[in-house]
């Protein structure tokens, strides 16, 4: 199943603009994408949702809604928790580097899931390996819009080429791990099939598996993970026919249902334990082995000596070769 989390959203999108794009987003396999607002900071104490909920249809994809806040001061309050309760997702869009390192190590993954960077402005820092790696150990997803490439003007030649060294930056800091794949398609010829994006991606550096793992495996991992999020609280877990409480044993009770075991046993089951008991104190400490081995000797022993009674003892070589020269020198003296 194919995902994709960004398709924009705003006051002025019509609604036959929108069944357009939802139509054909999936006509090209994508059964499930999620519209977005952005809001930006101040964010109101009232928090607004003005996304359209649609219903679910046969020839539509189902629809999230989903909130992108960008970001320049992390100290300013983002109302992070009620966004996160408002909206299906939340994004960040960090844009300078101090926001981005709190972003991506110190600030609260709890209430956002993506880290959506605008590829096509030119930032003034790198991406630092140990900063992205830490934003994907901890759960959080860096998210590649290509329609920021598709999409822009002719004579945006300057975009372009950021949104080429942005991604082969973003790919070469995460190694291409952590990256969900995205349109940001504001129309619906912004929209390309999943083997255009992955051969897009593929140029710049995204591994094969990993540009179709973006728009599958990864995405479908925070929208599981933003629903876990919504209905369970701080990993409580429903625990359906679980065992009963447990009983304490007191002292003198273990040893009261020993005897009563014995009781239980028939006779002939306490006679084979007596036996067994009696076998195992006749036995010497050397163990079962070292008696097998003295009863072998003994057998050998008796084996030998009665061999020798009856003539038939056993001769080494030298004992057979001198017997031989003796039978032979017995032979030259008579003739």
């Amino acid at each position: 199943m194919l995902y994709d989390l960004n398709i924009p959203w705003s006051p002025s999108t019509t609604t036959l603009s929108l069944d357009r794009t939802l139509t054909f987003a999936h006509h090209l396999g994508y059964r499930t994408v999620a519209l977005t607002h952005t809001l930006p900071p101040p964010i109101p104490a009232s928090i607004p949702n003005p996304l359209p909920t649609l219903p679910p249809s046969e020839g539509r994809p189902t629809v999230l809604r989903r909130v992108t806040v960008p970001i320049s001061d992390p100290s300013i309050n983002h109302r992070l928790p009620q966004l996160h309760a408002a909206y299906d997702l939340v994004a960040l869009r960090p844009t300078t580097e101090r926001a981005f390192a709190a972003v991506c190590t110190s600030l609260s993954c709890e209430h956002f899931s993506l880290i959506s960077l605008d590829l096509t402005a030119f930032f003034p820092f790198h991406f630092p390996p140990r900063t992205c790696m830490a934003a994907v150990s901890r759960g959080l997803r860096f998210e590649i819009c290509y329609g920021q490439f598709v999409g822009a003007r002719r004579d945006d030649a300057r975009g372009r080429s950021n949104f080429l060294a942005n991604v082969a930056g973003l790919i070469r800091a995460t190694k291409g791990r952590g990256i969900v794949v995205s349109s940001e398609a504001r129309d619906v010829l912004g929209l390309r099939g999943p083997a255009d994006v992955v051969n897009l991606l593929a140029v710049l550096g995204l591994g094969t598996e990993k540009g179709k793992a973006g728009m599958a495996e990864m995405a479908r991992g925070v929208v599981v993970n933003e629903g876990l999020g919504r209905r369970g609280f701080r990993g409580v877990v429903d625990v359906l026919g679980g065992a009963g409480p447990v009983r304490e044993v007191e002292k003198g009770e273990g040893e009261e249902g020993n005897k009563k075991q014995k009781k239980q046993k028939g006779p002939n089951q306490q006679q084979g334990q007596q036996q067994a008991k009696e076998k195992g104190q006749q036995q010497p400490e050397g163990g079962k082995g070292k008696d097998k081995g003295q009863q072998g000797q003994k057998r050998r022993s008796e084996e030998s000596e009665d061999a020798k009674e009856a003539g038939n003892a056993p001769v080494s070589k030298r004992q057979a070769k001198k017997m031989k020269l003796a039978h032979q020198k017995g032979k030259a003296s008579e003739a």
